[in-house]
C-alpha cells in the first residue's frame, strides 16, 4: 500500500487526501489547524462550481477540467445544489451581457418576465439574463467539514501539528498543498486578494447564483440557505491589506441593493479577507522533486478545480502520469 502525507486541510489538501485515499493510499493528512476555518483560502469561497461561467475570463482549461467539479462533490457530500447559474446586467450595461454571452456557453438566453419567474425576489428589475442550467454551488464550509469528517472515518490519519515539507519529504512521499503559505518554496506564486461579505437577509429568497455584470469586476451573490447570502468577490493584485476596502465595501452593497432593495436592511454578519495563491497565468500547477510533490495555484477556483487537481496527483503517484498543469516534473 502506498502510504502518502498531506500537507495543509483546506480545499485542494482534503481532495488530494480523499482521492488517494480512495484509490487505495494509506493517507496521513497534517495541518496546524484543528479544524476547517476562517485561516484557509477556502472558508471564504463563493462555492460556484460554474466553469462554463468562468469562460469569460479564464483559461480553456478551467472550463474543462471544472467540468469534473460537480458530479465529483456531490459524490462525497450533500453540499450540491443543481439550479444552474443566473447571469444579469442593469440595462445600460446591455453590451456586457451580450459580450458575456459570446465568451461562454452552455446558457439560454431568458427574458425580463423569465428572470422574474426563475427568481420573484429580483422583480422586475433586469429584461435580460442567461441561465447556466447545468452548472451548481455549494456549501464550502459545510463541505470542508464533510470532506474532512469522512476521511477520518474512512481510516485517513489527521495530525495537528506544524509540517516542514521538506523534512517530511525525507520519510515518504508528500504532498504540500499550503496554498499561499508555500510561497516561500514557489518564487512565481503570487497572493490575489478578495473580499467578500456574510449577510442576513430573511426577506430575500435565491434559489442560485447570481452574477451581476458590474463595470469594474463581476459581483456574485449565493444562497446559503435560511436567509443568509455570500457576497463577492473582488479581485484585487498583491495581498496588501488584511481589511475591506471602503471601494470593495460601497461596490458589494450596492450590487446587493440593486438586485433587492430589502438588502439594504440585511445584517452584516462577517467580512471576509483573504489571499489567493495564483500562479502568472492563473492555472494551477503540480511540480515534483523526487518524493515532494507541490500542488498549487488554484487562484479563485478552489471547488471548481481541485478534484480535477487531485485526480492528476493521484495519477502522478499511482501511475507515474505527468498531470497535464506541471511544468516541473523531476526524478
Amino acid at each position: 500500500m502506498t502510504a502518502v502525507t498531506v500537507i495543509g486541510a483546506g480545499v485542494a489538501g482534503l481532495c488530494v487526501a480523499r482521492t488517494l485515499l480512495d484509490r487505495g493510499a494509506e493517507v496521513t493528512l497534517v495541518d496546524r489547524h484543528a479544524t476547517p476555518g476562517s485561516h484557509a483560502c477556502s472558508w471564504w469561497a463563493g462555492g460556484m462550481l460554474a466553469p462554463n461561467c468562468e469562460g469569460e475570463s479564464a483559461e480553456e482549461p478551467v472550463v474543462r477540467l471544472g467540468a469534473e467539479a460537480a458530479d465529483w462533490w456531490a459524490a462525497q457530500t450533500d453540499c450540491v445544489q443543481r439550479r444552474g447559474s443566473l447571469v444579469v446586467s442593469p440595462g445600460r450595461d446591455r453590451a456586457d451581457l451580450a459580450r458575456f454571452a459570446r465568451l461562454t456557453t452552455g446558457h439560454r438566453p431568458l427574458t425580463g418576465p423569465q428572470i422574474t419567474e426563475m427568481e420573484p425576489d429580483l422583480g422586475t428589475r433586469f429584461t435580460r439574463g442567461l441561465h447556466f442550467e447545468n452548472e451548481a454551488h455549494l456549501a464550502p464550509r459545510a463541505a470542508l467539514d464533510a470532506l474532512r469528517d469522512s476521511l477520518i472515518a474512512d481510516g485517513a490519519t489527521f495530525r495537528q501539528q506544524e509540517a516542514d515539507p521538506d523534512a517530511l519529504a525525507t520519510q515518504g512521499l508528500t504532498v504540500d498543498c499550503r496554498g499561499f503559505a508555500a510561497r516561500d518554496a514557489l518564487p512565481d506564486l503570487r497572493g490575489v486578494k478578495g473580499e467578500m461579505l456574510i449577510l442576513s437577509c430573511p426577506d430575500v429568497t435565491l434559489s442560485r447564483p447570481i452574477r451581476v455584470l458590474h463595470p469594474r469586476v463581476p459581483i456574485y451573490i449565493v444562497p446559503r440557505g435560511d436567509g443568509m447570502f455570500m457576497l463577492g468577490a473582488t479581485m484585487v493584485e498583491g495581498r496588501a491589506g488584511r481589511h475591506v476596502t471602503a471601494r470593495a465595501m460601497l461596490e458589494l452593497l450596492s450590487t446587493a441593493y440593486a438586485l433587492n432593495p430589502a438588502f439594504g436592511e440585511a445584517e452584516v454578519v462577517e467580512i471576509g479577507v483573504d489571499s489567493r495563491p495564483a500562479f502568472p497565468d492563473n492555472l494551477p500547477r503540480i511540480r515534483r522533486d523526487g518524493n515532494l510533490i507541490r500542488a498549487n495555484g488554484l487562484y479563485r477556483h478552489g471547488f471548481l478545480l481541485a478534484p480535477a487537481l487531485a485526480r492528476m496527483v493521484a495519477d502522478l503517484i499511482l501511475h507515474d502520469k505527468t498531470p497535464e498543469v506541471s511544468d516541473e516534473i523531476a526524478a
